[in-house]
């Protein structure tokens, strides 16, 4: 009978140990689901997609079902095998991927844009590290059929223009379906597709063929416009597309001087704002700029490249939205454009993603409490009443 007493009063403190591990592996994995998880649908659960705006210029036939839900984000940056290390693209692709997944399945936007810069390495990559490349692009950007997804290209996927070669722009292509001078009509609305690192102005074989091709959508769409008792003999033969005003899709921004007139918390570090742009490198140049805007008059233009957000009105009356980096390894806040587009007007509203300050402040926080439940539990942390106490009696003592 002793024997059988003791061994249970010897087994009580395990099983209390027991216990206690059990509700501390509990806690590390409610905090990893919490940070690696639940937090993008917390965060991405508060964006709600921009209502259109009434007023004259709103079509009375336009309704709900007529308006276009398009997301766009950019610079994503898949890292690569020559400078990426494995857990960074771990911890960064794990990131955009959550993300990315959240606001399909909260948001369910019609079509989604990506402005460029898949890749960090597109313009180094070797055939197996591009197939490669490509292959986790998939994963991570998987998408129901009821989504379409449009790339577009950047610097970074086939390289600056001294770096672009035609085996690039083929293998980009033939990747994502990309061309530019590709028109995408959805719901009556026009979509441009630029590719800017083409918009050099040398005459090299792919910027001939770029700009061919822009020129003659162009002419579609100018011909398209034209009201029927003036349209021009030019427009006899041309295929005509619906008749509202496109909206460009590139990865270069058009040219501006500097982010000195960004504002936002998104917008680019004070000490950065002021650094003048250089054409052809951090913007488009002013002729290719021009040349864009004649083409098309477009009535917005969405672009990417700097990694900060931007707004600017060109010729007084045409904005660009600069959308920033997607990714975390680029800004501490990343974010995407959700836009409500009809043919006739288009309303814009930024969904912020989770902070990563935020979240490592989250973690440092469990981590300290962590260790204060094991001290307590061990009773390695003498309270204060208790040790004050202890203080009293070594004085009476004395």
């Amino acid at each position: 009978m002793r024997s059988s007493s003791s061994t249970a009063v010897k087994s009580l403190p395990l099983k209390r140990r027991l216990y206690f591990l059990l509700k501390l592996v509990c806690f590390v994995i409610s905090v990893l689901i919490f940070c690696e998880f639940l937090i993008y649908y917390v965060v991405i659960f508060q964006c709600r997609w921009p209502e259109v705006k009434g007023g004259a210029h709103v079509d009375k036939k336009e309704t709900s079902t007529s308006v276009l839900k398009a997301m766009i984000l950019a610079d994503t940056h898949l890292l690569g095998e020559i400078k990426g290390h494995w857990l960074d693209k771990l911890r960064r692709e794990w990131q955009m991927e959550r993300s990315f997944q959240t606001a399909l399945w909260l948001l369910q936007p019609d079509i989604v844009f990506i402005l460029g810069d898949v890749f960090d390495e597109g313009k180094w990559s070797l055939p197996q590290a591009w197939a490669d490349d490509v292959r986790r692009f998939r994963k991570m950007f998987k998408h129901p059929v009821s989504t379409e997804l449009v790339v577009i290209v950047g610097n970074h996927d086939i390289g600056f223009h001294y770096e672009m070669t035609t085996y690039k722009v083929n293998r980009f292509e033939k990747a994502f379906n990309f061309t530019s001078g590709k028109l995408i009509t959805r719901k009556g609305i026009n979509f441009v597709i630029v590719n800017s690192v083409a918009l050099e102005g040398d005459g090299c074989a792919v910027c001939r063929t770029s700009e061919a091709k822009l020129v003659a959508l162009s002419h579609k769409l100018n011909c398209s416009q034209q009201k029927q008792n003036h349209s021009d003999k030019r427009c006899t033969d041309v295929e005509k597309l619906p008749a509202s005003e496109p909206i460009l899709l590139q990865h270069y921004p058009l040219y501006r001087k500097s982010d000195a007139e960004c504002t936002g918390e998104d917008s680019a570090p004070p000490e950065e704002k002021n650094i003048p742009f250089k054409e052809k490198y951090d913007v488009l140049s002013q002729e290719a700029s021009q040349k864009l805007m004649w083409w098309f008059h477009p009535r917005l233009i969405l672009s990417g490249h700097t990694h900060s957000a931007c707004e600017v009105l060109h010729a007084g009356k045409i904005p660009e939205i600069s959308v920033p980096s997607f990714s975390w390894r680029n800004r501490n806040n990343p974010s995407f454009i959700m836009g409500s587009i009809t043919p006739t007007d288009f309303s814009l509203q930024k969904c912020f993603l989770p902070y990563e300050s935020r979240v490592f402040t989250i973690y440092c926080a469990a981590g300290a409490l962590l260790v204060i439940l094991i001290l307590a539990h061990f009773q390695l942390l003498t309270p204060p009443f208790y040790f004050a106490q202890r203080l009293i009696s070594k004085h009476k003592a004395v």
